[in-house]
This record gives C-alpha cells, structure tokens and sequence, in this order.
C-alpha cells in the first residue's frame, strides 16, 4: 500500500498507536454539559471520528481549575467540577472510542489569561503572568498569585486522575503554545514577573514543569502526558502578528529559545510534543486561512524533532496524503494531526487507507463552520459538512417512499442537496445551466490560494457519479422540466448574479468573475471597486501576479460587510493587502470611469485612478426568477442557495442539506 507508513503503529510513552494519524485539537464548544461533563454531541462528535480511523483523538480544550478562570458551562467540560459527572459521561465516550482501536487524550488548559474571547469571559476578569494588555479588550490583565498557580498544578493532577478514572489513555497540555496562560509564562514579552515564576526560561517554564509532575504524582509515571508547543511566536508587537516571509524582530519566543525549551519540556518528562507556531496576536499561524500554504509548520516541526527524542506530532492543513507521507519520510514529524479535515469528512482517515481519495470531502479553510463559529457563537461545526457536531440531530433520515426530485442548478447547494437525496434513496434528477458543477466554487476556487474551492466542486463532481445521480449539463430547465408530473418535488438553486451598473466606458469595466476565469484580461493596472470578501481576495489574486491593484470602498473599512467570520482569517487578509502593495482607498464612492480614468468622490473631495480596467466587486443578486414564475404551480417546491439569500458556501449547503433530509 501506497501509504503504508502512514498506518505503522507508533509509541507515546509506552501506549501503542495503532497509525500515525491524530485528530488535532479543536474547541468543543457545544459539546459539554452544564455539569462538567460530555453532552450526547460531544459523545457522538468523537466516537465518529474514532469509527473513520484516527489512531489517537486529542479532544478540544477542557479545564481543571475553578478557582481563577471560573467554569462557565456549558462551554467546555471539566474534569474537576462535578468528578461524578465528568467520568460518567467521559467513560460512556472513551468505551465508544476504544471499541474502534483508537487512543484518546484529554486535553487540559490552564487558562486562557489575555486571549480569552470576550463572549466566553463570563464573569471573571483575564488573568495573566503579569499586569499586561488583553488580546482583544481594552483591559490590563491580572497577574495571577503564587498561590493561584499552585491550586491551577493541583487541578491538574486531579484533573488528569478523574482522566485516567475515565477511561481516558493519556492527557495534553495546553499549553507553552499560541499564548495561551501556561505560554504568558512562558513568553518574556508576556512575563514580567520577578519571583521563581520569571526571569529565565527555566522560571518561566516552572508552571509546565510543576504540571508534569503532579501529573506524575497522581497517575502515575507511565500515564502519558504530551504538550501542545509553538516553537516559534511570531509577535512583531502587542496585537501585531507577522505574515509568512515578513522579516521582522520576534518580540515572543524565537526559534533558539523554542529549541531550548523543546528540550526542557522533554527533559520534565513530557512524552510527546504537539508543534506548531505562533499566537493569539499571530493568530492565522496556529488557526492557518486558506492564504497559509499548506503544510506550514514543516520546518517547525523538523527541528523540534531534531533536538527531542519523544515522538513530534504536526498539524496544519496537512490533509494531502502524499504531504503527510513525505513528512514522515524525511523526518519533519512521526505523526500527522488533522483537525478542519476531520470535521469536513470523519473517515478521511479509513479513506486514506484504502486509497479511495477522491471520496473525501475536502476541507476549504473557510473557518467559517469551526473557528468562526466557535469564536462568535461557541459552537462548533463545519461549513461542508452540515453533520460535524450534529451527528445525531443531523443524520439521515429514513425515507418513507421514494421520492423522484427535480433539482434546478448544480452549485454547492443544488450538489448538496442532490447528494443528500441520493444518500437517502430518493430519485433526484439535476440540471445544470452551465458545463461544469459548482456555481460560484468554480470563480472562487480560481486564485491559487482557494484551490480547495475546486476540490470541493470536483468532490461533487465525484458524489453524483458515485451516486448515480441523473445530471443533465448544458441544459437550462423550462417549463416543460418543471411542470412535468413525474417529479414529486422541485428544488430550485439557480444561484445569484453580480451586481453591475455603468460608470461610462463599461467595455472595460468587468464582474469578479470574468476576471477570475480569464474570460477577461484586466490589464497591468487595475481598480477593483468594492472591498469586501471578493473584492479583497481578487486584488489579493491580482497583486501576486504582478498587477498594479487599487481598491476603492464606498465604506469606512475594507471587508465591513460579509467578511470572513473568523479573526484568524479576516486579520490574515487585511494585513496581506498592504504587505501585497494593494493601495486601499475607503470612505469613496465611484462616479464614473473614461478614458482609463476612475473617479471617486471622498471626504477630501474629487480622487482619480488610472486604471486598463475596473472590476465590480458591489455584491449578488438573487436570480430566483424560474421559482417566482411556478412557484404557485408546484405542490412542493423550495428555493435554496443564493436564490433565496445571498450568503456564504457554508448557509447554501446547510440549507440544502436541512431541506433535502426532510423530504
């Protein structure tokens, strides 16, 4: 077998993986109860990615301590708060996980100090090592006292014996790793303490050092203990992360302490180290957009490995199977963790084994689902698949008679639906306008950073084969399709259109995708008029081909309206623009383009750019005009997608997939 390597067993301490596949860390918010424990989401949300074929699932982040950062339920669970309830329900999970041949982790946090999101701070105020900015509030945190930290080490020890009780095989520590409070510590742009807690790396290590131990103390010196590690921080300055390639002066942790510290950690008696790079004030390299190249801790990893002799385990966008290999091959790691992959597709995994890797459903790196909604609503799903975190609410439904089903439009949420009608064994039959599935994945997918976009539409592409969907391509549904009476339901997704309006010399002036699809040349100097979500992703696509780009906002900001929902993502663009010498022009509204000239009027009065061309980034129009015209002569008829509201990839599949479960 191709990836053999991938599915050698490997040793944490003296517990036997069965692969070198982890599932990476992500927050499970919305899958704990108000008791401390795991709610039936969190149970099912796990015991399912055992089922696809992970060796080891690390769960999201839980906490010990009860004391300082005051539990807020039901955000995460506990291991101390209710121990009864905690190793019930935990037990209950980690049978479901071995009945599979899966190894499970708790991970276990100290606290959030400075990083806390503000809409899961609750009632306590942010804590830190010392007096200093919090990341996202006009507050100055809390240093925390000798004695706070000695009870957050005793809930640890507490913590991870309720863990091993539970069924649990070994536990992580998070973290010397994205800032979080362990890594306030551990930074000395972060700790400026004077005690046995600052000073030198040893100091600032104590709290990590005194974790292991009490570890050690009550479970006992084979309970394997791994740690989450940032070898590098990426901090240019308070709030100020550096991009990829940016020379700058690392004001947190640079690559010759991490080395020192890697050792260190191996030296306590950690078991394994989880690496990768950066922190909440560089927060695209520990939650990596689809603008992080894939793979991106590769050299992180590689020399952590290098100086450590415990096992190194990297995520990362690492979904590729030949990426993950090579890894492996040439030392960078011995294991691979995948989280957003296991999200959007639970048997990625088994998947990979079998060597069936066009079924897999890719992750596109939105973080529209996982991170942005944890973020805003303390939840956790994914944006492809509308069944993460839900697995039971959302799982097929029986039908009762097979439906035949007309399903006009063959973007994500006419796929979607198809797909979903197929799996349940209905009959559907989809048309599409054009020759290719996808809609707007096909346009989006088209700069080099949105590749996943087109693996997304190709993967449809894939489902409908592999389903036996009925596709006609080319072919416009009319009338005669949507009246005929074999049909016992229609779906219509037939998708939005630019907006477009005249400026003067409009023979120059073109949509996004016309653009993207190289149905247009834009020239060498460009102005794109709208900054938002597209609009910024196209001046982005443009400048690194060399162009000259302008972007020109009718608002106060650039992506003030619809951009991405995730910090890590919309922070990562913003600052990519300038970096990309983009010239951002807001507060301006465009009045007319002639003779290579755009002008713009604005606070300071009349501006003029020179353009070869001027792309409308302005926005979608629903083009629900097929539904408006039989809606009225259908028993059963939905509008889905873009045709009902203009929104995001994630809102049309989900749509679909709620309405396609239900017929």
């Amino acid at each position: 077998m191709k990836y053999q390597k991938l599915f050698e067993p490997i040793k944490i301490g003296k517990l036997e993986i069965k692969n070198r596949y982890a599932m990476a860390p992500m927050g499970p918010l919305g899958l704990g109860d108000c008791e401390g424990g795991w709610n039936d989401r969190g149970i099912d949300y796990y015991t399912r990615r055992a089922q696809g074929g992970i060796g080891l699932i690390i769960t999201g982040v839980t906490f010990s301590d009860t004391e300082v950062e005051k539990p807020s339920f039901p955000n995460t669970p506990n291991s101390t708060y209710n121990p009864v309830q905690f190793v019930r329900t935990s037990r209950e999970m980690t049978e479901k996980v071995h009945a599979y041949g899966a190894k499970i982790f708790l991970q276990m946090s100290g606290g959030f100090g400075r990083v806390t999101i503000p809409t899961n701070l609750g009632e306590f105020p942010p804590v830190s090592a010392s007096a200093i900015p919090h990341r996202w509030l006009d507050k100055t945190c809390r240093p925390l006292t000798v004695e706070e930290i000695h009870g957050i080490v005793k809930s640890f020890g507490k913590g991870a014996f309720n863990a091993k009780r539970a069924g649990f095989d070994g536990v992580e520590i998070h973290a010397v790793h994205e800032g979080y409070l362990i890594d306030q510590f551990a930074i000395s742009f972060f700790n400026q303490r004077n005690d046995e807690y600052g000073g030198s790396l040893e100091n600032r290590l104590r709290f990590a050092r005194e974790i292991r131990e009490e570890i050690a103390r009550t479970c006992g010196p084979d309970f394997p203990v791994a740690l989450r590690f940032s070898l590098k921080s990426m901090i240019k300055d308070w709030r100020e992360g550096a991009l990829p390639g940016e020379k700058f002066e690392e004001k947190g942790r640079d690559i010759a302490e991490g080395i020192e510290a890697a050792k260190l950690l191996e030296q306590y008696g950690y078991d394994a180290l989880d690496v990768d790079a950066g922190t909440y004030d560089a927060w695209w390299w520990n939650h990596p957009p689809m603008y992080m190249e894939k793979a991106p801790y590769k050299e992180f990893a590689r020399i952590t490995k290098e100086n450590v002799k415990i096992p190194v385990i990297m995520a990362g966008r690492v979904d590729n199977p030949d990426t993950a290999l090579g890894c492996l091959e040439k030392d960078v790691c011995d294991m691979i963790s995948l989280g957003r992959p296991t999200l959007a597709d639970p048997d990625i995994v088994n998947k990979i084994r079998r060597n069936n890797l066009s079924q897999i459903r890719p992750c596109i790196s939105c973080q529209e689902g996982c991170m942005g909604r944890i973020q805003t609503y303390s939840l956790i799903n994914c944006a492809v698949n509308p069944q993460a975190g839900k697995e039971r609410v959302n799982r097929f439904n029986p039908i009762v008679r097979r439906k035949k089903v007309l399903v006009v439009g063959g973007g994500v949420a006419g796929c979607e639906a198809a797909r979903v009608l197929a799996e349940r064994g209905h009959e559907p039959v989809l048309y599409e306008a054009s020759d290719r599935l996808g809609g707007n994945l096909i346009p989006g997918g088209a700069p080099s950073f949105k590749e996943d976009d087109l693996a997304l539409a190709k993967w449809y592409e894939d489902e409908m084969k592999r389903l036996g969907v009925e596709v006609h391509m080319n072919t416009k549904a009319g009338e005669k399709e949507i009246l005929d009476k074999s049909y016992d339901a229609v779906i219509m997704a037939t998708g939005s259109r630019p907006k477009r309006f005249s400026l003067g010399d409009d023979d120059k002036v073109y949509s996004a995708e016309e653009v993207l699809l190289g149905k247009k040349d834009a020239g060498n100097t460009v102005v794109v008029v709208g900054g938002g979500l597209v609009g910024c992703e196209l001046a982005l696509d443009l400048a690194m081909k060399g162009k000259k780009v302008t972007i020109v906002e009718a608002l106060g900001k650039l992506l003030a309206v619809n951009g991405p929902l995730c910090s890590a993502n919309r922070e990562m663009l913003e600052k990519l623009i300038p970096f990309n010498g983009i010239d951002v022009c807001c507060n301006a509204k465009v009045t007319g383009f002639k003779n290579g000239v755009l002008c713009a009027e604005t606070a300071g009065g009349k501006k003029e750019f020179k353009a070869d061309s001027v792309v409308l980034c302005v926005g979608y129009s629903s083009e629900n005009s097929l539904y408006n015209q039989f809606k009225d002569c259908l028993d059963e008829v939905y509008l889905l997608g873009d045709a009902r509201q203009v929104s995001n990839i994630m809102y049309a599949i989900w749509d679909a997939f709620e309405v396609a479960n239900n017929i």
